[in-house]
């Protein structure tokens, strides 16, 4: 399912949880490398073997009235984009032999624009559903002026929508898009770039991490929302949205605990994606 995994499982528990009553449901997200490390000679497929590092995480859900009080989280919204039906999109990240016969996942050159135009897609139908009735009404208002005077500016402001952005850590080039597409500051970004710096990219668990990280910072409040977007091979882009039941206290467990404090740190002289992740156009004005 690649790295957008952890969040189409939480969509997928929502559904069963929606037809058994006072049951839970256990997500285990986590990143298996070694069964697609590539041996042969094709360049293609080289990026796989040190683009990703191990790591996992455990989400317990429940529909049971009696855990309202102790659980953290409310799950408000689950939207999930697949753009499978485009050749491009799917063979953007695809599992194949080489010329050799040996197996190995191809990462092509049309990768950024198949996120982007995913991701692009996604956030549309988010928009629809989070977005303040005020915002929706000035976008629309936007949209009927003439296509010359359209600009990055004409896009929703999200941050009116949700208190917290955590888009999977999949790369540099894809999170400087997002960001400047959107508009969020750069704090809001600060628990991707920070997890993709001490992390590296662990595929889907990468987005409990970035969790973990605003709330080891004491940043989620009582009625917070939480928006985590993770995007992968197929092409998918997942969009979950959660509202925080109470104020996140400091838990000994939380992955950053011991380390939270040293962070966040300077990313200037850290050199960005290898040269087949180029930059793309920014997502569209039909946002």
């Amino acid at each position: 399912m690649g790295c957008s995994a952890g969040l189409v499982a939480i969509g997928l528990a929502k559904q069963l949880l929606q037809v058994h009553d006072n049951s839970y449901a256990l997500i285990v997200s986590t990143e298996s490398i070694t069964g697609n490390c590539y041996v042969g000679k094709d360049r293609s497929k080289f990026l796989i073997n040190c683009l990703f590092r191990a790591g996992g995480a455990a989400i317990l859900l429940s529909n049971r009235p009696s855990d309202h009080k102790h659980s953290k989280y409310q799950l408000i919204h689950t939207i999930h984009t697949n753009t499978s039906t485009s050749d491009q999109c799917y063979h953007s990240i695809f599992r194949e032999e080489d010329n050799a016969g040996i197996v190995g996942v191809t990462i092509n050159k049309h990768l950024v624009a198949t996120a982007i135009a995913t991701i692009e897609r996604n956030i549309i139908t988010l928009g629809y559903l989070i977005l303040p009735m005020q915002e929706k009404v000035v976008y629309i208002a936007r949209k009927l002026l003439p296509s010359k005077t359209l600009s990055l500016n004409n896009i929703p402001n999200f941050r009116k929508a949700v208190d917290h952005f955590l888009p999977h850590v999949g790369g540099k080039v894809v999170l400087d898009q997002l960001q400047k597409t959107l508009g969020f500051a750069e704090d809001n970004m600060e628990a991707s770039r920070m997890t993709l710096f001490r992390y590296g990219n662990t595929s889907s668990s990468s987005i409990w991490y970035e969790l973990a990280y605003v709330e080891a910072k004491g940043r989620v409040k009582r009625g917070d929302r939480v928006w985590q977007m993770a995007f992968g091979s197929g092409f998918k882009c997942q969009s979950v949205i959660w509202r925080a039941i109470k104020t996140i206290d400091h838990d000994d467990y939380n992955p950053w605990a011991d380390e939270i404090v040293g962070f966040p740190v300077l990313l200037e002289d850290i050199e960005t994606d290898p040269e087949c992740f180029v930059s793309y156009l920014p997502i569209s004005k039909t946002i």
